[in-house]
């Protein structure tokens, strides 16, 4: 019985072994799978999102009070949001730049 039970498990260790020697991996495929071609931050309203959901703990509920926010894009990479003041209004504005390829924080600050 034992030599059996052996003998099964020899079988299926090879068929296994042949099998993944007959798996060709396609290098082309990856690169154009590869996690680093993906953009986390894809839009506009997703980087007003993150920065929101950042300067929230930090700053509070008075960062609402900074809209509507200006959104641009640094060299295609580089999400840069900032608050925007009311008129007539004195003080500084929240600012954050998020990197769109993997949602990076790069920088935090807020004006006084």
């Amino acid at each position: 019985m034992r030599n059996s039970i052996f003998l099964v498990l020899v079988f299926v260790v090879l068929m296994l072994t042949n099998a993944c020697n007959g798996i060709k991996i396609n290098k082309k495929e990856l690169n154009d799978n590869n996690v680093s071609t993906i953009n986390y931050v894809p839009d506009k309203a997703t980087a007003i999102k993150i920065a929101e959901a950042v300067w929230l703990p930090i700053y509070g509920e008075k960062i609402y009070s900074q809209k509507p926010y200006m959104v641009s894009l640094k060299d295609d990479s580089i999400w840069i949001v900032t608050g925007t003041l009311a008129e007539n209004k004195r003080g500084g504005v929240a600012y954050i730049e998020i990197q769109k390829k993997d949602c990076k924080i790069l920088k935090v600050t807020h004006g006084k």
